[in-house]
């Protein structure tokens, strides 16, 4: 599998912090959904994948202050962050979607 990732210029750290930023956030829901305790983590796995380093780079080109991404752990940190916030979105989305196909019952 890392052969793949490395093939698609993924690395496999981003992808881990990533899948865990969306794990930690499914687990802090009170009940749990199919969709949050799979596709959501999974929405925050390829976020990270591969938003992570353009974000790092841009945080770096406008001059935020960043520890240098040379350090691994700036870009793990980035990553989990993307994937908490991907598991966000993908929640509201998900909700969204529910919402419109499935139809209100009214009492």
């Amino acid at each position: 599998m890392h052969e793949f990732l490395d093939f698609l210029g993924i690395k496999g750290p981003v992808v881990a912090a990533g899948l865990a930023g969306g794990i930690l956030r499914a687990l802090s829901r009170h009940r749990y959904k199919i969709r949050e305790m799979i596709a959501s983590p999974i929405c925050g796995a390829l976020a990270a994948a591969y938003l992570t380093l353009p974000t790092v780079a841009y945080s770096q080109a406008i001059g935020l202050p960043i520890p240098d991404a040379k350090d691994e752990t700036t870009i793990l940190a980035a990553a989990f962050l993307i994937g908490v916030s991907a598991m966000w979105i993908s929640d509201i989305l998900f909700e969204f979607i529910v919402r419109k196909i499935k139809p209100v019952t009214e009492e």
